[in-house]
């Protein structure tokens, strides 16, 4: 009996100890199309590291500047991701590796089905600025579209673009490639579809941030990035990932017109001369 309290008081302690070393991140998830893959590549990254991690995954209805902020200020969350600007890189720090190799800049466009026709006949940049686009009042793509002269529609809520683009309140609604399918298979009561023939595309990062105050974190994902790039795993996790392979299977980005834009917003420390974490479509079969 006594041996046996003793080996339980052995185990305790020595769960104890463990517990101790493994530290927390705190991240949330809520109607974010793009949470499930960062939340993945997350992961990803702490099996390629040493220090033990465990997710705290809340779902409270935040805005994405909220979570930013919470984030910033070492608040409620520890973890954000989001495409990039320098202002927000400014402000909170950047895990520079981009998550989706850039496929988010690449954006194909949300449109009401009954409007096709609308943009049939677009064959240069100035005939698309013709055109109001939707996007989310915090979104880093809403300014690199003004920049480039489009007329942008602000929205504060997500799901609230979709019925704005299907009543009208503007007429089209910029989506990373990866993206629309999946959101209006969710969404099949709405009179919706994907405009068939353009994209437009920039350099998009969507990165992790963390507080700047806590670097410790940002290494140890930035470690576990660069070890699953390395090894494959990231391409592979990229690759098989539903969203990208819904990509490649219905988007048709070979074929389509390409309108090539300025991102004025990216910081010079943008990795651009890493080619290996940039995806490029030409390389698609």
């Amino acid at each position: 009996m006594i041996k046996k309290v003793t080996y339980l008081l052995l185990c305790t302690l020595i769960c104890t100890v463990v517990n101790a070393d493994e530290k927390i991140i705190r991240i949330n998830n809520f109607s974010d199309p793009n949470a499930a893959y960062a939340i993945d590549m997350l992961r990803l990254a702490l099996r390629h590291i040493e220090q033990p991690y465990r997710l705290e995954i809340g779902s409270q209805d935040l805005t994405q500047a909220r979570v930013n902020e919470e984030v910033r200020i070492g608040g409620e969350l520890d973890l954000a991701w989001t495409s990039v600007d320098a202002e927000l890189e400014s402000k909170v720090l950047p895990i520079r590796i981009p998550l989706f190799k850039g496929l988010l800049g690449y954006r194909i466009l949300i449109i009401n089905k009954h409007n096709q026709a609308k943009f049939d006949s677009v064959e240069t940049l100035d005939d698309l600025r013709q055109f109001t686009f939707g996007q989310g009042r915090t979104w880093a793509d809403a300014a690199i579209l003004e920049s480039n002269g489009f007329k942008v529609i602000k929205a504060n809520k997500y799901p609230s673009l979709f019925y704005m683009v299907e009543g009208g309140r503007f007429d089209a609604f910029p989506r990373g490639v990866n993206e629309p399918f999946g959101e209006l298979a969710q969404r099949p009561e709405l009179e919706l579809a994907v405009e068939k023939n353009l994209m437009i595309a920039y350099k998009m990062p969507f990165y992790f941030f963390v507080s700047k105050n806590n670097p410790e974190l940002a290494q140890d994902i930035e470690t576990g990035l660069n070890r699953a790039i390395a090894n494959g795993s990231f391409d592979e996790a990229f690759l098989s990932a539903p969203a990208v392979k819904d990509v490649i299977e219905k988007a048709n980005m070979k074929s389509r017109k390409v309108f090539y834009i300025d991102n004025p917003t990216l910081s010079k420390e943008t990795p651009l001369d890493r080619k290996e974490l940039w995806f490029d479509p030409k390389d698609l079969p």
